[in-house]
């Protein structure tokens, strides 16, 4: 699966653009603003956080997003190693005292609320990078406390997937980072086939089950499948039927109980397969499936993306390639509570 190798850039000139616009505001110079306490917020965190990626795509201003949408959550990404076992924004912003900590207090400051994504399909990643289980934990931890939050994501794609060791690895880190903060909610976001889970996602849930790690909610992400038929809608929400009956299985779950603990996480408009389209009509269906189940988790990628594009342009970074009002998919994000 090449689930976002199209979309996910290490750092693009997006970002530079969006700092001399104003769109993210640095810390003063030799000043290191002090993460703003997470407020509280109606939905558990992560319950209705699309994704936005501020190194990537011209990034909307979070707050402006929140203003035109409703929405109160975000899932910024990506979170990845330095190199070494050290977390940094793309693997190069500090962790703290940049832009990515004002757009955060600047979310918190309109009475929204962050997720922290760990992952990707680029880049270096932590659970790659740290040679334990316990030193992947220190990593996430130490994102969990320079921005006190409350839930995490981590987003295992390519490589970091499809290594078993790392699998367990990561069951291993986000187990002794639950122990150690109770109350963080924890989701695990990979790909999937049009049934369900492939063999590395099955694994995956079946070594959580094993650890006892009761995952939030265990995200597919339905796109980029390569071939399928039906609407991309239909497709999702037997993937997702899929994703229930897996998690089901691991953990002895009734039905009722596992859908709560799955969720979605869908992709606007042209996916990285020619001719694989998510519409807003597609997505009303995942949205219905969603609330119909009480799903732990409604997302997409990426709130960047949420724009038509220019006359001439097409599915890119910063734009869905198909004929949308801005923000379509974000708004009914923004109506999901589970």
């Amino acid at each position: 699966m090449r689930s976002r190798s199209l979309l996910r850039p290490l750092l693009t000139l997006a970002t530079t653009a969006a700092l001399a616009s104003g769109a993210l505001a640095l810390a003063p110079l030799g000043q290191a603003a002090t993460p703003s306490a997470a407020p509280a917020t109606a939905d558990p965190v992560g319950l209705n956080a699309p994704y936005e990626y501020l190194g990537w795509g011209s990034p909307q201003k979070p707050t402006d997003v929140m203003a035109a949408t409703g929405v109160k959550q975000f899932t910024l990404a990506f979170m990845l190693s330095d190199g070494g076992c050290n977390p940094k924004w793309d693997g190069t912003r500090a962790l703290t005292g940049g832009s990515d900590q004002s757009a955060i207090n600047g979310i918190r400051g309109a009475g929204g609320d962050v997720v922290v994504s760990f992952g990707g399909w680029s880049g270096n990643k932590l659970g790659e990078k740290c040679s334990s289980a316990s030193a992947l934990a220190g990593a996430y931890q130490k994102v969990v406390d320079a921005y006190r939050l409350k839930a995490i994501d981590i987003d295992i794609e390519s490589t970091e997937v499809s290594d078993a060791a790392v699998r367990q690895r990561v069951i291993g880190a986000l187990k002794t980072v639950r122990d150690a903060n109770p109350g963080l909610r924890e989701y695990v976001t990979f790909g999937t086939t049009p049934s369900g889970p492939d063999s590395d996602g099955f694994d995956l849930i079946r070594k959580g089950a094993a650890a006892g790690l009761a995952v939030d909610g265990w995200t597919i992400m339905p796109f980029d499948f390569g071939s399928h038929s039906g609407s991309m809608g239909s497709v999702t929400t037997a993937a997702a039927d899929g994703l229930k009956n897996a998690v089901a299985k691991a953990y002895g779950y009734d039905s009722a109980t596992a859908y709560r603990h799955i969720g979605i996480s869908s992709m606007n408009g042209r996916t990285d397969e020619a001719d694989e389209t998510v519409s807003t009509g597609d997505f009303t269906t995942i949205y219905n499936y969603a609330t119909a189940h009480h799903l732990a988790r409604l997302t997409f990628w990426a709130v960047n993306r949420d724009r038509p594009c220019a006359s001439g342009s097409s599915a890119g970074d910063s734009c869905s390639g198909i004929g949308q009002s801005a923000y379509a998919f974000t708004k009914v994000v923004a109506k999901y509570h589970g």
